[in-house]
């Protein structure tokens, strides 16, 4: 007996391809970011949640990471001259601590996304800055924007309403 679910399985590779491949499109052309992180943005949205709300508190979180990031910069070179060689190891601890912390914050809780962004942050190499922050914002944002289309793809076709359908 043949899988019926092959051709759905299919319908959604290529719908949540198309919306990726857009996705990393917009960032190199429009918006000149770099596609991983855009990628950032779209692992976020599926740590939690997989609805619009959830998917702006797991952005929300990645920013927040951005911004620690950014943080942890700043007070790895303000720090650097007093502590030395054991400035890395006091910046990790407090930079985790308050991460670890923000874990039981109200609303904006999302671990995952709090070292998505701090990952980010620290894998474009850019000093902290405004704009290293409004870049990777921008990143996340349109791949959670992405992930949030192509999960709702997703469930429309799984349910039997494709694009075709209509």
């Amino acid at each position: 007996m043949a899988d019926r679910s092959f051709p759905t399985h299919l319908k959604v590779v290529i719908a949540e391809s198309i919306v990726a491949s857009s996705a990393a499109t917009l960032s190199v052309t429009a918006l000149d970011v770099p596609v991983w992180a855009m990628f950032v943005g779209w692992i976020s949205f599926f740590t939690r949640g997989m609805n619009l709300k959830q998917g702006a508190i797991n952005l929300g979180c990645v920013l927040i990471g951005v911004a620690l990031g950014i943080g942890t910069a700043l007070a790895m070179a303000a720090l650097t001259p007093l502590l030395g060689q054991y400035t890395l190891t006091a910046v990790v601890f407090a930079i985790t601590g308050i991460a670890l912390s923000l874990a039981k914050a109200p609303a904006l809780n999302n671990l995952l996304g709090f070292f998505l962004g701090l990952v980010a942050y620290f894998a474009s190499h850019q000093p902290p800055s405004v704009a290293a922050f409004t870049m990777l914002a921008s990143a996340a944002t349109l791949g959670t924007m992405a992930a949030f289309i192509a999960h709702s793809l997703q469930r429309r076709i799984q349910r039997g309403r494709g694009v075709a359908a209509h």
